[in-house]
This record gives C-alpha cells, sequence and structure tokens, in this order.
C-alpha cells in the first residue's frame, strides 16, 4: 500500500515540507556551483554543457509551443521541469521520499500555474483584452471558461499525484514478487518516469500560458487536444 510523504514524518517534520525545502537547497547550491564560473570559450566545465543543452532545449519547447521567445516564459516553466524532475529522479536515494508523492504539493504546483495564466494574459494583452476572452464567442460562455480553469488546475495536480503515486504502487509489488531481480529495472524506469512527468506537467503549463496569451492560434487553439497527445 501506497503511503502519502503528507502521512510520514522525519524528525517530527513532515517529509513533504522537509524534503521540498532540502530540494530548494539542492537546486539553488547546485546552480551557483555552476553559473560562477561561467565561460564563453570553446573549452567549458561538463556542468556547463549540461546546463546549456537543457537550457537550449527547454528553449526550443517552448518557442514551438508558444510561438514567441521563449525569454520571458524559461524562469518560470524551466523552474518547474527542473524541481519536479529533481524531485523525482531522487526517488532512487534511499529513505528519500518525493514531494510529488503528496497531493499539497502537485497542488501547489497547479495553483501556480493557475496565477501564471492570468499573469501572463494580462502582460501579453492588457487586463481588458485578457478578460475579453472569458465571454467569448458570447457572455453566456464566462461560467464555462471558469469553470475550465478550474478543472485543469485540479487535473495538472491530481494527474501527476496520481502518475507518482501508481508508480510507487506498481514499484511495491514487483519488488514484494522478485525482490532480487527487479530493483535495478524498477529504478532506471523510475528515472524515465520521473523525467516523463516533469516534462508533460512544464509542457501543459507553457501551453496553458501559450493559450492566454493568444500568440499562436492555431497551435493552442485547443489546449485539450494538446493534453490528449502528451497522454498518449
Amino acid at each position: 500500500m501506497h503511503i502519502s510523504t503528507d502521512e510520514i514524518t522525519i524528525w517530527g517534520v513532515n517529509a513533504t515540507l522537509l524534503f521540498t525545502w532540502a530540494i530548494m537547497a539542492l537546486l539553488g547550491i547546485g546552480s551557483w556551483l555552476v553559473t560562477r564560473k561561467l565561460s564563453e570559450e570553446t573549452h567549458m566545465s561538463r556542468w556547463q554543457n549540461l546546463l546549456e543543452v537543457l537550457v537550449e532545449g527547454l528553449e526550443n519547447q517552448i518557442r514551438e509551443i508558444s510561438g514567441q521567445k521563449p525569454t520571458l516564459y524559461l524562469p518560470f516553466v524551466g523552474t518547474l521541469f527542473i524541481f519536479i524532475a529533481v524531485s523525482n529522479c531522487l526517488a532512487i536515494v534511499p529513505g528519500y521520499h518525493p514531494p510529488t508523492g503528496s497531493l499539497s504539493t502537485t497542488a501547489a504546483l497547479a495553483i501556480c500555474v493557475f496565477f501564471a495564466v492570468p499573469f501572463y494574459g494580462i502582460r501579453k494583452q492588457g487586463l481588458i483584452g485578457y478578460l475579453k476572452e472569458y465571454i467569448q464567442p458570447s457572455p453566456i460562455m464566462l461560467p464555462f471558461h471558469i469553470i475550465g480553469e478550474l478543472s485543469r488546475t485540479l487535473s495538472l495536480a491530481v494527474r501527476l499525484f496520481g502518475n507518482m503515486m501508481s508508480d510507487a504502487m506498481i514499484v511495491g509489488i514487483l519488488l514484494s514478487i522478485a525482490p532480487l531481480f527487479f530493483p535495478i529495472i524498477m529504478q532506471a524506469i523510475g528515472l524515465l518516469t520521473g523525467l516523463i512527468q516533469a516534462y508533460i506537467f512544464a509542457i501543459l503549463a507553457m501551453v496553458y500560458i501559450a493559450s492566454a496569451t493568444q500568440a499562436q492560434q492555431e497551435t493552442v487553439k485547443n489546449p485539450s487536444k494538446s493534453e490528449e497527445v502528451l497522454n498518449g
């Protein structure tokens, strides 16, 4: 049976909170170490190479989805991806419990996206232009647009939490059947799944933001369709 990290305490501290702050500290210190000696020359550190590959990949994805320069959206979307990816991939460390295995964490991430959508939408279109989208093509659509905003926020939170919970349950079942054979294989699959979940969450966040900014109508005309494609 899977136990949510909300129910686990370490040294009297909620495991979700403890490991979330640990990841934040790890990412903060890691970012400082990697960027303190950036080089523009051909010869650079492997960590800078990895960072540039990651940033370039995220920029390309944002550009393809939004049709805009990725500079404005990269800090937010990139932070979502890196936090979720690191949180999931550290699951191979004994005694570690991923914060993404807690509904409170995934809900918090989804709420960040919920507020980011109008923030970028208003910044791009202006307050009046953004609010007009809620009454298109008719004012009667206003409650449906509001319900859609709330439902996709809930969907983001439950999707990530559900996927991480189901992965943990499957691993537990397989390890109970063949504890000497499956651990290495399941750890490898778990790493891959964690990266995929981080990618899907970040991409869906960008789809919603791109829809709000109305930068490329044909690409983001139907965010729900993009969800179906990502879900396979």
